[in-house]
Parts: structure tokens; C-alpha cells; sequence
């Protein structure tokens, strides 16, 4: 159980630590979280929109949004590197908007309750968290009884439960630690992750890429070269071949790449 493979992962959940005690360290976590009429309103830094997601502001945030990304890996292996950090961007960019937005709105309907948004990636760990549920099975199930035991005339209760319950688990205490904007932000993710899968979002967004440059990948061969390689020598083959394949010299050749035991029931088939 490592992050081998999954950088783009291994990537989310340094910067979710450092990032959170680099800011610790520097006193300036309220620079990462977003008061609606005091930040956007009345001061008009819409800058905070963009930098809000980049950091946790408390300890508990940060081990379970750690834990919660690396237990869903597999959606990096399963995707690949490109098409999941595209993923993430596309996802970071518009829970960016998308949150503060409904925010605004709610916020004269819920006398104010949601005139704060919280720091911290919550968003995109659900939008990770909808690519994991629709993709991964489950390996097993198991219920917790909350009734007798059989052999009894009881009949039997309990609740089902799989191998994938607890990583849930991790995601739901994660989205309740700043109510209700978390709860708020959990709930955009999750819509923005299925509307990914589903094709709901625009087809540019979902078919737009990283560069590979910017992965690090290395740059391949374009198909054609590849091609035009395969056809020269494929015809160099054929040359050799036909060159080959006239005069006693070619038979010899031919006569020395038999195998011995080819050679053998040749002679028997001679001598019957």
C-alpha cells in the first residue's frame, strides 16, 4: 500500500500538509478562508476565490483530507496521470466559483449562516470521492447486528456495511468539520464529479488535457513516424528475402535454419 504510481496524489497530500504548516508557521491562515460580505462585498478581494481551496486551516482537516485522498489512489491508476491532474484543475476551477457563488445566494435566505466558506480542498476530495464510488466495486460486505443472534425466532436485523464504508466514512466527518460551508462544498464537489462522468459539463472541459510538458511526460513518436519505420523495414525484409531465396546458397540457408529435430525426420522420411 504506496503512493508509487500516483503522483498527481502524492502531490495533493504533501502540499494538503505543508501548505497547512507552512501557513501555521507564517500566521497567515486568514488568508484562506472567505467571509462573503466582508472579503468579496465590501473589499472586493476576489483574489480569495482562487486561494481558498490551496490550504486547511486546522490539524483534523488535514489528516482526514489526507487520508481520505490517499485511500482513493486507485482512481489516479485506473484514469492515468494526465487525464486525472486535468481532471483536478477542471474541478478546481469551477468549485472555486461555484461555491462562494451559492453562498451569496443563501446567505439572505439563512440569515447569514453561510456568509462563511471554509479553507480547504473539501471540494475537489469530493468530486475524487464520485470518480471512486461510480468506479471502484467492493471487494466484500458484512452486516452489524443489531438484533439477536440466530438460533432465534427474531427475525434478523443489522446493517450492511462493505469494504469501501469506512474510506465514506473519513469523507463525511471530513465534510462536517466547518458546517454548514463544508457540507456546502462536499455537496458541489460530489454534483461536479458526476457531472464530469455523466458528460453533464461542457464537452471541452471534459476532453481538455494538460500538456504533457507539464506532467513531465515524455513526448512520443507521432503515429506516422512509427508507420513510415514499420514499411521501410518491412521492405528491406522482403529484399533480403527475395535475394535469399535464389540460387544454392539461399537453399543452404534455408537447409541451416531447420531446427536438428526437423533435420532428423527429414533423413528417416529419405532412408524409408
Amino acid at each position: 500500500m504506496s503512493l508509487a504510481n500516483t503522483p498527481v496524489t502524492r502531490l495533493m497530500v504533501v502540499g494538503i500538509v505543508s501548505t497547512s504548516i507552512l501557513a501555521s508557521v507564517l500566521d497567515i491562515k486568514y488568508y484562506f478562508y472567505i467571509l462573503i460580505d466582508t472579503h468579496l462585498w465590501r473589499y472586493r478581494q476576489l483574489w480569495r476565490l482562487l486561494g481558498y481551496q490551496l490550504c486547511y486551516t486546522n490539524s483534523t482537516e488535514v489528516l482526514f483530507g489526507a487520508m481520505t485522498l490517499y485511500n482513493m489512489r486507485i482512481v489516479e491508476r485506473m484514469w492515468g496521470t494526465r487525464k486525472f491532474a486535468s481532471f483536478i484543475v477542471v474541478t478546481y476551477l469551477l468549485t472555486s466559483i461555484v461555491c462562494p457563488m451559492i453562498s451569496t445566494v443563501l446567505r439572505p435566505l439563512t440569515w447569514g449562516l453561510t456568509n462563511y466558506v471554509p479553507a480547504g480542498p473539501t471540494a475537489i476530495i469530493f468530486a475524487v470521492l464520485a470518480q471512486y464510488h461510480a468506479m471502484v466495486p467492493h471487494m466484500y460486505k458484512y452486516r452489524i447486528a443489531t438484533s439477536a443472534a440466530p438460533p432465534t425466532d427474531d427475525e434478523f436485523r443489522g446493517v450492511t456495511l462493505s469494504d469501501k464504508s469506512y474510506r465514506y466514512a473519513l469523507a463525511l466527518h471530513l465534510s462536517l468539520l466547518q458546517w454548514p460551508g463544508s457540507v456546502l462544498g462536499a455537496l458541489v464537489g460530489w454534483v461536479v464529479g458526476y457531472s464530469y462522468r455523466e458528460g453533464i459539463l461542457p464537452a471541452g472541459l471534459i476532453r481538455w488535457r494538460l500538456p504533457g510538458w507539464v506532467l513531465g511526460l515524455k513526448s512520443h513518436r507521432s503515429r506516422t513516424e512509427y508507420e513510415g519505420l514499420r514499411r521501410r523495414l518491412e521492405g528491406q525484409g522482403d529484399a533480403a528475402t527475395a535475394s535469399g531465396a535464389q540460387g544454392p546458397q539461399g537453399e543452404g540457408q534455408a537447409e541451416r535454419r531447420r531446427t536438428m529435430g526437423q533435420q532428423f525426420m527429414s533423413q528417416i522420411r529419405e532412408a524409408l
